[in-house]
């Protein structure tokens, strides 16, 4: 039996399945992923460090130009639309299969898809707040450079700076989603794994909290956590997940 046809009967016999993905689910609509080789050259030649760095608390809040020039170049994909990969899970949540996705990206690709329980463990490209008071601004309020000085965009109502809703380095991941993400994945029977290298804590960290029978991995290279799964495939998220609905739903 081939791998995508075993991944098949798996989600037909699964009463709770959970979807943990990364940056490679993304990579197939478009966006590159700035951990890469590649992203990390192509960020020290450019901005002169690296975006671990730029994207850090630190650069927002000392350097905030730098930080704002990166994050409006990289890390926006207004013309990205959902792949194969978030349509099937949106698919596979549709049918009464999947009951959560959980993903380390910011882009919104999995609602935009379809998908309606997500849990942003980063948070979202897509809402913005002010530093200050609070008040909440759109994707296209911060990149509207009527709004900006130098880059960075300003509250209308207390002139503080306006920011992403996304977690940076050095700052702790939201409780509140994180406890929502452990809480699916223990009261999973079945978990997917896809894009992701599992290199990155605390996220990586979720697989632990699995109590089920059958850890499934689908990433193009391996990773550390193969040797604890029932089922690994190195292939393309969005062809591997596009074929497996194909044959569900045959």
């Amino acid at each position: 039996m081939d791998t995508v046809t075993q991944l098949a009967n798996w989600l037909k016999a699964s009463e709770n399945c959970v979807f943990f993905g990364g940056a490679g689910v993304s990579t197939e609509s478009g966006i590159p992923d700035f951990r890469s080789e590649k992203g990390l050259f192509a960020t020290k030649e450019v901005y002169g460090f690296s975006p671990e760095e730029i994207l850090s608390y630190t650069v927002f809040m000392n350097n905030p130009s730098l930080f704002f020039r990166y994050y409006k170049e990289n890390l926006i994909a207004m013309d990205a639309r959902p792949n194969k990969a978030h349509q099937a899970l949106a698919a596979l949540e549709a049918w009464g299969k999947l009951k959560a996705v959980i993903t380390q990206n910011v882009d919104g690709l999995h609602q935009a898809a379809g998908s309606h329980t997500v849990y942003e463990l980063h948070g979202s490209n897509w809402r913005q707040y002010c530093i200050e008071c609070g008040t909440g601004y759109s994707l296209a309020y911060i990149l509207d450079e009527e709004n900006c000085k130098e880059g960075v965009p300003y509250c209308q109502a207390c002139s503080s700076i306006v920011r992403p809703a996304v977690v940076l380095y050095e700052e702790p991941l939201d409780m509140s989603v994180m406890n929502a993400s452990i809480a699916a994945i223990e009261a999973a029977d079945m978990l997917i794994v896809g894009g992701t290298s599992l290199a990155v804590y605390p996220a990586a960290g979720l697989l632990h909290y699995f109590k089920g029978e059958r850890l499934v991995l689908i990433n193009k290279s391996p990773t550390a956590y193969d040797g604890l799964a029932q089922l690994v495939i190195n292939d393309s998220i969005g062809e591997v997940l596009d074929s497996v609905v194909s044959q569900l739903l045959a």
